[in-house]
Protein backbone atom coordinates (compact mmCIF):
# COMPACT_ATOMS: atom_id res chain seq x y z
CA UNK A 1 0.00 0.00 0.00
CA UNK A 2 0.99 3.40 -0.23
CA UNK A 3 3.48 4.76 2.30
CA UNK A 4 1.65 7.19 4.31
CA UNK A 5 4.98 9.32 5.03
CA UNK A 6 4.99 10.35 1.15
CA UNK A 7 3.65 13.36 0.03
CA UNK A 8 3.34 11.51 -3.61
CA UNK A 9 4.52 10.39 -6.25
CA UNK A 10 8.94 10.68 -6.32
CA UNK A 11 10.88 11.73 -9.16
CA UNK A 12 12.00 8.54 -10.18
CA UNK A 13 10.66 5.43 -12.76
CA UNK A 14 12.33 1.94 -13.34
CA UNK A 15 11.65 -0.89 -15.07
CA UNK A 16 11.59 -4.61 -13.38
CA UNK A 17 13.50 -7.67 -14.54
CA UNK A 18 10.56 -10.32 -15.75
CA UNK A 19 7.28 -10.83 -15.94
CA UNK A 20 6.65 -10.92 -11.95
CA UNK A 21 7.76 -8.91 -9.57
CA UNK A 22 11.08 -10.63 -7.82
CA UNK A 23 11.63 -9.01 -3.83
CA UNK A 24 14.33 -6.85 -5.48
CA UNK A 25 11.68 -5.43 -8.04
CA UNK A 26 9.05 -4.76 -4.66
CA UNK A 27 11.58 -3.22 -2.89
CA UNK A 28 12.69 -0.81 -5.54
CA UNK A 29 9.22 -0.23 -6.16
CA UNK A 30 7.56 0.49 -2.60
CA UNK A 31 11.25 3.28 -2.14
CA UNK A 32 9.43 6.76 -1.61
CA UNK A 33 11.43 8.21 -4.50
CA UNK A 34 10.33 5.49 -6.41
CA UNK A 35 6.92 7.66 -8.74
CA UNK A 36 6.87 5.41 -11.79
CA UNK A 37 7.19 2.38 -13.39
CA UNK A 38 7.81 1.42 -17.30
CA UNK A 39 7.24 -2.00 -18.76
CA UNK A 40 9.30 -3.35 -21.65
CA UNK A 41 7.94 -6.68 -23.91
CA UNK A 42 10.30 -8.92 -21.90
CA UNK A 43 7.50 -8.33 -18.93
CA UNK A 44 4.79 -9.41 -21.46
CA UNK A 45 4.04 -12.91 -22.18
CA UNK A 46 0.14 -12.60 -22.34
CA UNK A 47 -2.72 -10.63 -21.31
CA UNK A 48 -3.51 -12.01 -18.05
CA UNK A 49 0.05 -12.36 -16.68
CA UNK A 50 0.08 -8.56 -17.86
CA UNK A 51 -2.76 -7.53 -15.79
CA UNK A 52 -1.08 -9.87 -12.40
CA UNK A 53 1.66 -7.48 -12.99
CA UNK A 54 0.08 -4.64 -13.05
CA UNK A 55 -1.74 -5.36 -10.16
CA UNK A 56 1.37 -6.84 -8.36
CA UNK A 57 2.70 -3.01 -8.66
CA UNK A 58 -0.62 -1.93 -7.59
CA UNK A 59 -0.54 -3.34 -4.17
CA UNK A 60 2.62 -2.06 -3.35
CA UNK A 61 1.92 1.44 -4.73
CA UNK A 62 -0.96 2.69 -5.01
CA UNK A 63 -0.11 6.12 -6.19
CA UNK A 64 2.66 4.64 -8.66
CA UNK A 65 2.81 5.84 -12.38
CA UNK A 66 2.76 2.30 -15.01
CA UNK A 67 3.85 3.60 -18.21
CA UNK A 68 4.98 2.01 -21.46
CA UNK A 69 6.01 2.46 -25.18
CA UNK A 70 3.57 1.97 -27.50
CA UNK A 71 3.58 3.79 -29.80
CA UNK A 72 2.76 1.91 -32.97
CA UNK A 73 5.32 -0.02 -35.84
CA UNK A 74 8.73 -0.98 -33.90
CA UNK A 75 7.84 0.58 -30.92
CA UNK A 76 4.98 -1.72 -29.51
CA UNK A 77 5.44 -3.33 -26.90
CA UNK A 78 2.47 -5.60 -26.48
CA UNK A 79 1.89 -7.61 -29.67
CA UNK A 80 -0.20 -10.56 -28.92
CA UNK A 81 -3.19 -12.21 -27.47
CA UNK A 82 -5.66 -9.17 -29.07
CA UNK A 83 -3.49 -6.79 -28.88
CA UNK A 84 -4.57 -4.43 -32.13
CA UNK A 85 -1.31 -3.93 -34.47
CA UNK A 86 -1.11 -0.37 -34.78
CA UNK A 87 1.00 1.23 -38.08
CA UNK A 88 3.83 3.05 -37.67
CA UNK A 89 3.09 7.01 -37.57
CA UNK A 90 5.25 7.06 -40.82
CA UNK A 91 2.06 5.56 -42.34
CA UNK A 92 -0.60 8.18 -40.58
CA UNK A 93 1.24 10.68 -42.65
CA UNK A 94 1.70 9.03 -46.06
CA UNK A 95 -2.28 9.24 -45.74
CA UNK A 96 -2.35 12.45 -44.59
CA UNK A 97 -0.79 13.45 -48.04
CA UNK A 98 -3.90 11.45 -49.50
CA UNK A 99 -6.56 12.69 -47.71
CA UNK A 100 -6.42 14.57 -44.64
CA UNK A 101 -9.52 14.32 -42.95
CA UNK A 102 -8.97 10.42 -43.01
CA UNK A 103 -5.29 10.83 -41.48
CA UNK A 104 -7.12 13.07 -38.96
CA UNK A 105 -10.10 10.40 -38.10
CA UNK A 106 -7.71 7.35 -38.21
CA UNK A 107 -5.14 9.10 -36.06
CA UNK A 108 -7.52 9.44 -33.30
CA UNK A 109 -8.54 5.87 -33.91
CA UNK A 110 -5.29 4.88 -33.11
CA UNK A 111 -4.74 7.03 -30.29
CA UNK A 112 -8.17 5.86 -28.64
CA UNK A 113 -7.35 2.15 -28.94
CA UNK A 114 -3.42 2.67 -27.68
CA UNK A 115 -5.47 3.93 -24.17
CA UNK A 116 -8.43 1.73 -24.10
CA UNK A 117 -6.42 -1.73 -24.51
CA UNK A 118 -3.24 -0.59 -22.30
CA UNK A 119 -5.81 0.79 -19.32
CA UNK A 120 -7.78 -2.06 -19.73
CA UNK A 121 -4.53 -4.13 -18.54
CA UNK A 122 -3.75 -1.53 -15.58
CA UNK A 123 -1.28 0.95 -17.31
CA UNK A 124 -1.79 5.06 -17.03
CA UNK A 125 0.79 6.21 -20.17
CA UNK A 126 2.06 5.55 -23.07
CA UNK A 127 5.52 7.59 -24.17
CA UNK A 128 3.36 8.66 -27.25
CA UNK A 129 3.11 10.64 -29.49
CA UNK A 130 7.05 11.27 -31.38
CA UNK A 131 6.89 14.95 -32.40
CA UNK A 132 10.55 14.24 -34.10
CA UNK A 133 10.00 15.11 -38.00
CA UNK A 134 11.06 12.64 -41.00
CA UNK A 135 14.15 13.84 -42.19
CA UNK A 136 14.61 10.23 -43.39
CA UNK A 137 18.45 9.73 -41.97
CA UNK A 138 17.81 9.06 -38.15
CA UNK A 139 18.43 5.91 -37.26
CA UNK A 140 16.92 6.19 -33.82
CA UNK A 141 13.41 7.82 -34.88
CA UNK A 142 12.89 6.72 -38.68
CA UNK A 143 9.21 5.71 -39.44
CA UNK A 144 8.57 6.67 -35.71
CA UNK A 145 8.09 10.46 -37.20
CA UNK A 146 4.32 11.40 -38.66
CA UNK A 147 5.66 13.66 -41.70
CA UNK A 148 8.49 15.82 -42.75
CA UNK A 149 6.21 19.02 -42.46
CA UNK A 150 6.22 20.26 -38.35
CA UNK A 151 2.66 21.28 -39.26
CA UNK A 152 1.31 17.93 -40.06
CA UNK A 153 3.36 16.58 -37.09
CA UNK A 154 1.28 19.21 -35.07
CA UNK A 155 -2.15 18.28 -36.60
CA UNK A 156 -1.84 14.30 -36.51
CA UNK A 157 -0.38 14.43 -32.91
CA UNK A 158 -3.50 16.70 -31.69
CA UNK A 159 -5.78 14.48 -33.28
CA UNK A 160 -3.81 11.31 -31.85
CA UNK A 161 -3.90 12.90 -28.61
CA UNK A 162 -7.70 13.71 -28.70
CA UNK A 163 -7.91 9.83 -29.40
CA UNK A 164 -6.04 9.13 -25.81
CA UNK A 165 -7.53 11.81 -23.93
CA UNK A 166 -10.79 10.33 -24.74
CA UNK A 167 -10.33 7.04 -22.96
CA UNK A 168 -8.66 9.02 -20.15
CA UNK A 169 -5.14 9.06 -20.50
CA UNK A 170 -2.43 11.42 -20.77
CA UNK A 171 0.32 11.97 -23.49
CA UNK A 172 3.87 12.79 -23.80
CA UNK A 173 5.50 14.19 -26.61
CA UNK A 174 9.42 13.28 -27.44
CA UNK A 175 11.99 13.88 -28.11
CA UNK A 176 12.42 17.57 -27.36
CA UNK A 177 13.34 20.04 -29.59
CA UNK A 178 13.89 17.59 -32.16
CA UNK A 179 16.14 14.27 -32.85
CA UNK A 180 15.00 13.34 -36.48
CA UNK A 181 17.65 15.88 -38.22
CA UNK A 182 20.27 13.70 -36.92
CA UNK A 183 21.72 10.09 -37.81
CA UNK A 184 22.90 8.55 -34.47
CA UNK A 185 21.05 7.07 -32.47
CA UNK A 186 21.32 8.25 -28.80
CA UNK A 187 20.58 4.96 -27.63
CA UNK A 188 24.36 3.86 -29.02
CA UNK A 189 26.05 7.80 -29.28
CA UNK A 190 25.74 10.94 -28.69
CA UNK A 191 24.23 12.75 -31.57
CA UNK A 192 25.21 16.33 -32.16
CA UNK A 193 23.08 18.87 -33.90
CA UNK A 194 24.84 21.76 -35.00
CA UNK A 195 22.08 23.97 -36.61
CA UNK A 196 21.46 27.36 -35.63
CA UNK A 197 18.80 28.75 -32.83
CA UNK A 198 16.67 29.87 -35.06
CA UNK A 199 16.39 26.71 -37.36
CA UNK A 200 15.93 24.22 -34.40
CA UNK A 201 13.08 26.38 -32.76
CA UNK A 202 11.07 27.40 -35.88
CA UNK A 203 11.03 24.16 -37.43
CA UNK A 204 12.03 21.47 -35.26
CA UNK A 205 10.13 22.29 -32.08
CA UNK A 206 7.32 24.05 -33.27
CA UNK A 207 4.95 21.21 -32.43
CA UNK A 208 5.59 21.84 -28.90
CA UNK A 209 4.34 25.40 -28.95
CA UNK A 210 1.55 24.70 -31.36
CA UNK A 211 0.29 21.82 -29.16
CA UNK A 212 0.08 24.16 -26.28
CA UNK A 213 -1.90 22.65 -23.38
CA UNK A 214 -2.72 19.96 -25.60
CA UNK A 215 0.18 18.82 -24.53
CA UNK A 216 0.67 16.29 -21.16
CA UNK A 217 4.23 15.37 -21.00
CA UNK A 218 7.26 16.14 -23.11
CA UNK A 219 10.68 13.62 -23.27
CA UNK A 220 13.77 15.74 -24.36
CA UNK A 221 16.60 14.07 -26.54
CA UNK A 222 19.76 13.01 -25.87
CA UNK A 223 20.73 15.23 -28.38
CA UNK A 224 23.77 18.10 -28.13
CA UNK A 225 22.70 21.38 -29.99
CA UNK A 226 25.89 23.17 -29.08
CA UNK A 227 24.56 26.65 -31.11
CA UNK A 228 22.27 26.67 -27.99
CA UNK A 229 24.01 24.41 -25.37
CA UNK A 230 26.79 22.33 -24.50
CA UNK A 231 24.82 19.65 -22.61
CA UNK A 232 22.35 17.42 -24.19
CA UNK A 233 18.53 18.51 -23.93
CA UNK A 234 17.47 16.48 -21.24
CA UNK A 235 20.51 17.93 -19.16
CA UNK A 236 20.17 21.45 -19.91
CA UNK A 237 18.39 24.33 -18.06
CA UNK A 238 18.34 26.46 -21.30
CA UNK A 239 16.38 24.14 -23.50
CA UNK A 240 14.08 23.07 -20.15
CA UNK A 241 13.69 25.84 -18.05
CA UNK A 242 14.63 29.31 -20.78
CA UNK A 243 13.04 27.57 -23.87
CA UNK A 244 10.62 25.00 -22.81
CA UNK A 245 8.98 26.12 -19.58
CA UNK A 246 9.60 30.37 -20.15
CA UNK A 247 9.29 30.60 -23.87
CA UNK A 248 6.73 27.80 -25.02
CA UNK A 249 4.97 28.03 -22.04
CA UNK A 250 4.87 24.31 -21.42
CA UNK A 251 3.56 23.39 -17.72
CA UNK A 252 3.59 19.52 -18.02
CA UNK A 253 5.77 17.23 -16.98
CA UNK A 254 9.08 16.59 -18.22
CA UNK A 255 10.25 13.14 -18.14
CA UNK A 256 14.45 12.52 -19.07
CA UNK A 257 15.10 9.44 -21.52
CA UNK A 258 16.45 6.59 -19.78
CA UNK A 259 19.61 7.60 -18.18
CA UNK A 260 21.25 4.20 -19.66
CA UNK A 261 21.23 5.09 -23.53
CA UNK A 262 24.64 6.38 -24.33
CA UNK A 263 23.43 9.75 -24.82
CA UNK A 264 23.34 10.23 -20.93
CA UNK A 265 26.89 9.27 -20.72
CA UNK A 266 27.55 13.03 -20.57
CA UNK A 267 26.59 13.70 -17.25
CA UNK A 268 28.76 10.79 -15.58
CA UNK A 269 27.33 8.14 -14.06
CA UNK A 270 23.45 6.82 -13.46
CA UNK A 271 23.35 8.85 -10.16
CA UNK A 272 25.26 12.00 -11.44
CA UNK A 273 23.39 11.50 -14.62
CA UNK A 274 19.59 11.26 -12.58
CA UNK A 275 20.99 14.87 -10.75
CA UNK A 276 21.63 16.12 -13.09
CA UNK A 277 18.55 15.51 -15.16
CA UNK A 278 16.36 16.69 -12.17
CA UNK A 279 18.67 19.40 -11.39
CA UNK A 280 18.49 20.99 -15.39
CA UNK A 281 14.41 20.73 -15.06
CA UNK A 282 13.24 17.48 -15.54
CA UNK A 283 10.57 16.15 -12.95
CA UNK A 284 11.08 12.44 -13.53
CA UNK A 285 14.02 10.44 -14.35
CA UNK A 286 13.90 7.51 -16.47
CA UNK A 287 16.33 4.40 -15.16
CA UNK A 288 16.31 1.33 -17.08
CA UNK A 289 17.61 -2.06 -18.01
CA UNK A 290 20.20 -1.40 -14.85
CA UNK A 291 18.63 -2.78 -11.06
CA UNK A 292 21.95 -2.54 -9.74
CA UNK A 293 21.87 1.73 -11.11
CA UNK A 294 18.84 2.15 -10.18
CA UNK A 295 19.19 0.68 -6.59
CA UNK A 296 22.21 3.53 -6.65
CA UNK A 297 19.65 6.40 -7.80
CA UNK A 298 17.37 5.43 -5.01
CA UNK A 299 20.32 5.77 -2.40
CA UNK A 300 22.30 8.90 -3.99
CA UNK A 301 19.60 10.98 -5.32
CA UNK A 302 19.65 14.77 -3.89
CA UNK A 303 17.03 14.93 -1.65
CA UNK A 304 14.16 17.43 -3.35
CA UNK A 305 10.95 18.95 -2.10
CA UNK A 306 9.37 20.12 -5.35
CA UNK A 307 5.54 20.04 -4.25
CA UNK A 308 4.63 21.23 -8.10
CA UNK A 309 6.67 18.75 -9.79
CA UNK A 310 4.87 15.70 -7.79
CA UNK A 311 1.89 17.51 -8.56
CA UNK A 312 2.66 17.63 -11.97
CA UNK A 313 3.34 14.07 -11.62
CA UNK A 314 -0.20 13.25 -10.03
CA UNK A 315 -1.89 14.36 -13.44
CA UNK A 316 -0.56 11.88 -15.44
CA UNK A 317 -2.21 9.11 -13.65
CA UNK A 318 -5.28 7.66 -16.07
CA UNK A 319 -9.09 9.65 -15.06
CA UNK A 320 -11.86 7.89 -15.01
CA UNK A 321 -13.19 3.73 -14.85
CA UNK A 322 -11.42 1.46 -17.10
CA UNK A 323 -13.27 -0.96 -19.27
CA UNK A 324 -12.13 -4.61 -18.37
CA UNK A 325 -10.54 -6.70 -21.85
CA UNK A 326 -13.90 -8.43 -22.35
CA UNK A 327 -16.04 -5.78 -21.80
CA UNK A 328 -14.28 -3.32 -24.15
CA UNK A 329 -14.78 -5.67 -27.02
CA UNK A 330 -18.29 -5.18 -27.17
CA UNK A 331 -17.97 -1.50 -27.11
CA UNK A 332 -18.87 0.38 -30.01
CA UNK A 333 -16.33 3.52 -29.66
CA UNK A 334 -13.66 0.66 -29.31
CA UNK A 335 -14.85 -1.72 -32.26
CA UNK A 336 -15.75 1.44 -35.02
CA UNK A 337 -11.73 2.50 -33.69
CA UNK A 338 -10.26 -0.82 -34.62
CA UNK A 339 -12.05 -0.95 -37.88
CA UNK A 340 -10.82 2.42 -38.80
CA UNK A 341 -7.75 1.65 -38.66
CA UNK A 342 -7.72 -1.98 -40.23
CA UNK A 343 -9.32 -0.01 -42.93
CA UNK A 344 -7.17 2.40 -43.68
CA UNK A 345 -3.84 -0.36 -43.62
CA UNK A 346 -5.28 -3.62 -43.67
Amino acid sequence: MKNAQTPGPGPVMLDVVGLSLSEDDARRIAHPLTGGVILFGRNYRDRAQLQALTGQIRALRDDILIAVDHEGGRVQRFRSDGFTALPPMRRLGELWDRDVLLATRVATAVGYVIATELRAMGIDLSFTPVLDLDYGVSKAIGDRAFHADPRVVTLLAKSLNHGLALAGMSNCGKHFPGHGYVEADSHHAMPVDARTRTEILGHDAEPYGWLGLSLSAVMPAHVVYPVVDHRPAGFSPVWLQQILRQQLGFGGVIFSDDLSMEGARFAGDMVQAANAALDAGCDMVLVCNQPDAADAVLKGLQPRADAASRERIRHLAARGAALDWEALQNQPDYRAAVETIVCAFG
